[in-house]
Parts: structure tokens; C-alpha cells; sequence
């Protein structure tokens, strides 16, 4: 089985970035964080989709680069990931534990998309296997998305859930980022800069 970690860019995370830290930086640093605890995952292939230019720099040599456009809904990029299975991981979320994700994969043996919320509503993540569901238009940043998917689905048992983490989607959630946790040293040294 075949497994792809994507890794999703979209140009508005960068309105999170602390005051004296340039918004650019901020995204490179969060998207890079997010993405090496993808790539140091076993079993999956990482990916990098990216409605921001230049950000392939972050990636390791051989990573594909799918490059979108900030509004294109996720329904239309998993038709563009060739996998058995698929998570999207929001690059917003740079001290992300990689034992979520492995949750979400592992639910997918019980239903058919599996999310991980965030906290204030959206989702960090999501899994499903490909094709995705037809029935299926989720959006991260939907505030209820599981409510909502439940509710695209045949049965509420199709989408299930595992622990939520937290995004950075204002100023203010740079604040819970946890010194104790590894990881996410390219937001840290930026953070601590300023």
C-alpha cells in the first residue's frame, strides 16, 4: 500500500506571523517545520503542495512539488495525488506530534476520511484513501468540518476522528507553541528572534 503526507501551503498562513517578523519568513519557517516531521515519517511518501512560489527550496531533493492555487479546493488537489492513501497536513501546525498523523491513517481502516481538528474550529489534517469519496468536499478551514462531512456523507460512521492539535491562524496561537516539544526549529529561532 502506498501511502503520500501532504504537506498544504496556502498563502493566508503567513497573517499568523508575530509582530517584527517578516510574513514570508514566518510561512517558510512553519511550511518547512511542517514538512520535515512529514518526511521523517516511515511508510510515507512526502509531498508539497504550494500556492506559494519558490517554497520547493524547503523540500528534500526528489519530493514532488504540486503547485496550486490558493482557492483551489481540496477536493480537486487529492484528485491530484497518486496514492492508495492520503493525508493533507495544514503547514500552520509546525509542532504537529507525527504520532497524529499515524492516527489518521490508522482510522482509515474503520471509515473512509478520517480528520484531525484543530483547536478553534477547521482541522489540522486529513486522511482518506484515493480516490477520496465522491460524497466528499472537505475544507480545512471549514469551522465545523466534521459536522459538515458528516453530513456530505451515506453514514456518520464514514468520518471519524482522532485527538486535535492546534493551528497558528492568528498572533495570538504562536503563543501555544510548547518550548518542550521537538521539533518546529525553523519557527522557534524565529519566534525567539523577534
Amino acid at each position: 500500500m502506498t501511502r503520500i503526507a501532504a504537506v498544504l501551503v496556502r498563502q493566508r498562513m503567513a497573517q499568523a506571523a508575530p509582530p517584527g517578523v517578516d510574513p514570508g519568513e514566518f510561512l517558510e519557517a512553519v511550511a518547512e517545520d511542517t514538512y520535515e516531521m512529514v518526511a521523517g515519517l516511515e511508510l510515507v511518501t512526502p509531498v508539497l503542495i504550494t500556492s506559494v512560489p519558490e517554497l520547493e527550496e524547503i523540500v528534500w531533493p526528489g519530493t514532488e512539488v504540486i503547485t496550486i492555487k490558493d482557492d483551489e479546493p481540496l477536493k480537486v488537489i487529492l484528485q491530484r495525488l497518486n496514492a492508495d492513501q492520503a493525508a493533507v497536513i495544514s503547514a500552520d501546525a509546525p509542532d504537529l506530534p507525527p504520532l497524529l498523523v499515524g492516527k489518521l491513517f490508522r482510522e482509515l481502516g474503520r471509515a473512509e476520511i478520517t480528520i484531525c481538528p484543530a483547536q478553534n474550529g477547521g482541522a489540522v489534517a486529513m486522511a482518506c484513501a484515493l480516490p477520496a469519496p465522491a460524497w466528499a468536499d472537505p475544507d480545512l478551514d471549514d469551522a465545523d468540518i466534521v459536522a459538515t462531512l458528516r453530513g456530505q456523507a451515506p453514514g456518520p460512521r464514514r468520518v471519524a476522528t482522532t485527538p486535535g492539535w492546534h493551528r497558528l491562524r492568528t498572533r495570538e496561537d504562536v503563543e501555544a507553541l510548547d518550548p518542550g516539544l521537538e521539533g518546529w526549529e525553523n519557527t522557534r529561532a524565529l519566534v525567539r528572534a523577534r
